[in-house]
C-alpha cells in the first residue's frame, strides 16, 4: 500500500487543511439549498392553489362564471390556453431548474469522493480496519491503537477494510462514511476544525455486538500530534533513527 507522508521539517507557513471544505460543510450545502428550493416552491404552489381556490369559489347553486368562462364537456379537449405555452413555460423552467440541481449535486459528491488537493502539503493516511467488534487503526510507521487521533485543521485519508464481515465505518460529526468490505479498500477523507473527543460507529448490522462496535476519535492540536506521533515508534519497536524520523512523521508546520 502506498505511503503519503509529510516530512518533519517543512519550509514555509504552517500546512493545514483547514481552508478547504470538509464533507460536512459541502453535504450541509446540499441540504440548505434542497430545502430553500423546496419551500419555495411549495410556497408558490399552495399560493397558487389558494388563489384559484378562493376566486373561482362557487357562492350558489349556479355558475357565477358562465357567461365568461367556457367549461369543457365530458369527451372535449380543453381549449385555449395560449396554445399551450403555459405548458412549455412550466415544464421548460421545472426542466432547467432540475438539471441545474443535478448537474451542482454531482459536482459537489464528486468533491467529497476525490478529495482536495493542497499544494505543498501531503494527506495523513491512516488504514481502518474493522473486525467483531470494533475497530483498529493503522499509522504509516505501523503503530496500531483502539483509538483514531488526528491533528486538527489537516486532511486526513482513511483505507477502509475489513476483517471478517462487511462492517460500515462513519464518523457522524464529520459526515464521514465508508463501507468496511474484506479483500477490498474503499477510501474516505476528513478535516476536523476543532479539537475534541468524537465517535466512531458501526452503520451495517454485523452482528450480535454490532451496537458495541464504537470507537473514539481524538482531535488534537498539530504541536500536539507530532509530539504523541513521534512517540509511537518506541512503542512499536520501529527504528527511530534519522532518516527514519524525517520521513516517517506524518506532520508539518507548526502547531495549530
Amino acid at each position: 500500500m502506498a505511503r503519503y507522508l509529510v516530512p518533519r521539517h517543512t519550509p514555509g507557513p504552517p500546512l493545514h487543511g483547514g481552508d478547504v471544505r470538509a464533507p460536512a460543510a459541502v453535504f450541509e450545502s446540499i441540504f440548505e439549498v434542497f430545502l430553500v428550493l423546496g419551500a419555495l416552491v411549495g410556497v408558490v404552489v399552495v399560493t397558487y392553489t389558494l388563489y384559484h381556490a378562493v376566486t373561482y369559489r362557487a357562492t350558489g347553486e349556479s355558475d357565477p362564471y358562465a357567461d365568461s368562462v367556457a367549461r369543457p364537456v365530458l369527451g372535449e379537449l380543453p381549449s385555449g390556453g395560449a396554445g399551450g405555452r403555459k405548458v412549455f413555460l412550466s415544464l421548460g423552467i421545472s426542466a432547467v431548474i432540475v438539471v441545474s440541481l443535478i448537474g451542482w449535486t454531482y459536482a459537489e459528491l464528486s468533491y467529497v469522493d476525490d478529495g482536495p488537493d493542497i499544494e505543498g502539503e501531503e494527506d495523513i493516511r491512516i488504514t481502518v480496519e474493522g473486525y467483531q467488534f470494533g475497530w483498529t487503526f493503522v499509522y504509516p510507521n505501523g503503530y496500531e491503537s483502539a483509538t483514531l487521533r488526528v491533528p486538527r485543521n489537516r486532511i486526513v485519508r482513511l483505507d477502509v477494510t475489513s476483517r471478517d464481515v462487511f462492517h460500515n465505518f462513519g464518523i457522524p460529526a464529520f459526515r464521514v462514511k465508508a463501507d468496511a468490505i474484506p479483500g477490498q479498500t474503499t477510501s474516505a477523507w476528513f478535516t476536523a476544525p476543532e479539537t475534541g473527543t468524537y465517535e466512531v460507529q458501526c452503520y451495517e448490522l454485523c452482528g450480535t455486538g454490532h451496537s458495541l462496535m464504537t470507537a473514539e476519535v481524538e482531535v488534537v492540536s498539530q504541536g500536539d500530534y507530532r509530539a504523541w506521533y513521534a512517540g509511537t515508534d518506541n512503542e512499536t519497536g520501529t527504528p527511530n533513527d534519522g532518516n527514519a524520523t524525517a520521513s516517517q512523521t506524518p506532520t508539518g508546520g507548526e502547531p495549530a
